[in-house]
C-alpha cells in the first residue's frame, strides 16, 4: 500500500506542508529600471544590503534602482611596479654598491681575470 500512496510523486520535488502558522521574515519589495525601459521589482528581506544596480529579467542590461542611487565605485590601488617594491628593500646606496660589484665581476669575466664563482650566498644576505 505504500508503494501505491508514492506513486506518482517525485520524492523531494514538491513539499505537502502549508504556509499556516508561519511567519515570514519582513520583506522590502526594491524597484529597478533597465536602460532599455523596463521595469521590474525584486524583493529583498528587510535587514538585507540593497544593491544599487541589477540584471534586467527581461533583456539582461544593467538596470539601477528607481532612486537613482548610483554604485559605488572603490578606489583602487595603483599598481606597484617592480621598481617600487624594490625601492622598498633597499636604498639608492645600496643598488648602486650591488650595480658596481656585479660590474666588476662582469668586465673581470671578460678579461678572463676572474673564474665565475658562486655568489649566490653573499646576495641572498644582502
Amino acid at each position: 500500500m505504500a508503494e501505491r500512496a508514492l506513486r506518482g510523486t517525485r520524492l523531494g520535488a514538491t513539499s505537502y506542508e502549508n504556509d499556516r502558522n508561519t511567519d515570514l521574515a519582513p520583506r522590502q519589495e526594491v524597484a529597478f529600471d533597465c536602460p532599455k525601459g523596463h521595469r521590474f521589482s525584486v524583493p529583498f528581506a528587510a535587514e538585507a544590503e540593497v544593491p544599487s544596480k541589477w540584471e534586467c529579467r527581461v533583456c539582461g542590461a544593467i538596470a539601477l534602482t528607481v532612486t537613482g542611487d548610483q554604485p559605488t565605485t572603490a578606489k583602487a590601488k595603483p599598481p606597484r611596479s617592480h621598481w617600487d617594491m624594490l625601492m622598498e628593500r633597499r636604498t639608492m646606496a645600496d643598488l648602486e654598491e650591488v650595480l658596481a660589484e656585479r660590474l666588476a665581476i662582469i668586465r673581470g669575466q671578460r678579461d678572463g681575470e676572474v673564474e665565475p664563482a658562486d655568489d649566490s650566498a653573499a646576495r641572498r644576505s644582502a
